[in-house]
């Protein structure tokens, strides 16, 4: 029930990936049971697949997310979440609250075994393939450990997920040089330098795009900014270059011969094609959706939360963070 365009968009969303993904065993549809009968009647969706799971509350895209854990039992989100819990379903995907979402994932599932902090990997596109920004928001208030622990388990998701043979790990920061950052990054740096991952040094924003990197390891304060500049970003800069195009007949006459390729930029940058973001290190699979996200982007998300089910995900964080030794004793 999460989301800009829920429920119409997250049960076409539904549709389609029922439609092309036959892997999937079931999916179940949490929220409104009256409101989900209507859009699937509306859809005409026929496929014994699909159940619905009623769920009488919703928490809302402001409220605070520990609050609305702890005090809407029965909200879309943490019935989701139970499923998963209770062994139910192997995977939950919303588009609403991220906050209520890595809450009730934590708090319900709790982290593997070793895992300190839960951290949000988001893919941005870069001229090698997606490149994954971890942490992205779940834990501001990181430690130099914890970013090692993303950076073993965006290294695993890279490599058993997105195909990534010897998945490339850089480190953000301000400059490239081994000394540059403060002295939380100068102490992670060191961290990952002593590792067995394929670790490439301090990286710069340019490098999310133009340099071969599989995972950027970062604390969820500075990955989420970085996340949310680069989509506004993207969106203002098309917007300047429709304004220009439409500025002019020739400029139009131009726009058109060149359609094809300015769609195929558009897709390269289209988060619906990535559809979700993995919550990595909680003992289930949580997928975190864009709030605005179209079917297609929610059709995407269900892909890759069924592949990160099927290449058992979480089984090798597992094994790679105790083989590391970076694993923790949690209190």
């Amino acid at each position: 029930m999460g989301g800009d365009k829920a429920p119409q968009a997250i049960v076409e969303g539904t549709k389609d990936a029922l439609g092309e993904f036959s892997f999937i065993e079931k999916l179940l549809l949490v929220g409104d049971e009256s409101i989900l009968k209507s859009e699937i009647d509306r859809l005409q969706i026929r496929d014994r697949r699909l159940e619905i799971v009623p769920a009488s509350e919703i928490v809302g895209m402001g409220e605070s997310p520990v609050q609305a854990i702890r005090k809407k039992k029965n909200s879309s989100i943490s019935v989701g979440v139970d499923l998963v819990k209770n062994g139910t379903c192997e995977a939950i995907v919303s588009a609403g609250n991220t906050g209520a979402a890595v809450a009730a994932s934590t708090i319900k599932l709790r982290t593997l075994p070793g895992v300190e902090r839960a951290g949000i990997a988001s893919p941005l596109p870069n001229e090698n393939g997606p490149c994954n920004i971890m942490d992205a928001g779940a834990n501001v208030d990181a430690r130099p450990k914890h970013l090692l622990q993303y950076a073993i388990m965006g290294s695993v998701y890279a490599r058993h997920v997105q195909g990534k043979e010897n998945p490339v790990i850089g480190l953000m920061s301000v400059g490239e040089e081994e000394g540059k950052g403060t002295d939380f990054t100068r102490e992670v740096f060191d961290l990952l330098k002593a590792s067995n991952l394929n670790f490439r040094g301090n990286v710069e924003g340019h490098d999310l795009f133009e340099t071969k990197l599989d995972v950027v390891v970062c604390d969820g304060f500075t990955g989420n900014i970085v996340l949310k500049s680069c989509e506004a970003t993207a969106k203002v800069m098309f917007k300047w270059l429709k304004h220009e195009i439409n500025s002019s007949p020739f400029r139009q006459l131009g726009a058109m011969m060149a359609k094809g390729a300015f769609k195929a930029t558009l897709e390269r940058g289209n988060y619906e094609t990535y559809g979700g973001s993995p919550l990595l290190g909680v003992n289930g699979v949580t997928i975190i959706a864009h709030g605005s996200s179209s079917p297609r982007a929610i059709k995407n998300a269900i892909r890759v939360a069924a592949e990160s089910v099927r290449h058992h995900v979480n089984p090798h964080i597992q094994e790679e963070i105790q083989k590391s030794g970076a694993d923790v004793v949690s209190a």
